[in-house]
């Protein structure tokens, strides 16, 4: 029997999280949300407007249903994300925040100093914090140490649907970490989610991979099926790779 996902103290069934731009619109949104059963949604604070609850956003998503994960994408240093995560809060989102901090603009890696900086000033404030890094496990362990509720490492740059690039880094990170580990950017198909759940990670985000597919529905539900598969992979154990053959029936009995 598999444990739930504990993020903060609560308890999540689906291991997949959702992000919700570059969909060609807010209905096809919504079904992929539905079709993928994630419990986490995450929203770009930069292009919400958290007062308004007529946002063609925030309309599509039942707060009854989905923990709204803000996020602080366009931040470029660790004031600006302390910023927005603060004002989100103030709106009524709660305190769980995906921590963003991507001050380069060709490739959107993520800034270790100021991650750093922003998540023990918003773990001091209360927030439960998810921060997206590098797969640093180092960065990681810090992070960590500091109160983080998860650690969020890339598998590839954000949208480049490379899969997981960071696979020897990542599972250093999965062996070190006590805390949830979400590999997060970079997923492009469902084969690339089921081969982080079977390396040990405790969930997976995906956003452009199932945005941009041709049917956003149906890329839901098949990632859905590769996060659920790998995970089931991942708890029944893994056999190791050899370098030999081994016949998997006896090659002596019948043949004499």
């Amino acid at each position: 029997m598999d444990k739930p996902l504990v993020i903060g103290g609560k308890n999540f069934a689906s291991r997949l999280l959702m992000g919700t731009g570059k969909f060609s619109s807010s209905e096809v949104m919504r079904d992929a949300l539905d079709a993928s059963g994630a419990q986490i949604v995450t929203v770009a604070l930069r292009r919400v407007e958290l007062e308004n609850p007529r946002d063609s956003i925030l309309s599509y998503i039942d707060r009854d249903r989905y923990v709204l994960l803000p996020n602080t994408s366009g931040a470029r240093n660790a004031e600006e994300a302390v910023r927005l995560a603060r004002l989100a809060r103030a709106a009524g989102t709660g305190s769980f925040v995906k921590l963003e901090v991507t001050p380069d603009p060709n490739y959107l890696l993520p800034d270790p100093v100021e991650t750093l900086k922003a998540a023990e000033i918003l773990v001091k404030d209360g927030f439960t914090v998810l921060p997206y890094i590098n797969a640093d496990p180092i960065l990681a362990k810090r992070l960590e140490d500091l109160g983080t509720a998860t650690v969020m490492p890339l598998g590839a740059p954000i949208g480049t649907n490379r899969g997981l690039t960071t696979r020897d880094a990542v599972a250093i990170i999965i062996e070190m970490a006590s805390v949830p580990v979400i590999v997060d950017a970079g997923l492009g198909a469902p084969s690339h989610a089921a081969e982080a759940m079977e390396l040990g990670a405790d969930a997976v985000l995906v956003n452009t991979a199932i945005a941009v597919a041709g049917d956003p529905v149906a890329m839901a539900r098949a990632f859905r099926k590769g996060v659920e598969a790998g995970r089931q992979a991942f708890l029944a154990g893994i056999g190791k790779p050899r370098q030999k053959a081994e016949a998997s029936s006896p090659l002596t009995g019948f043949l004499r």
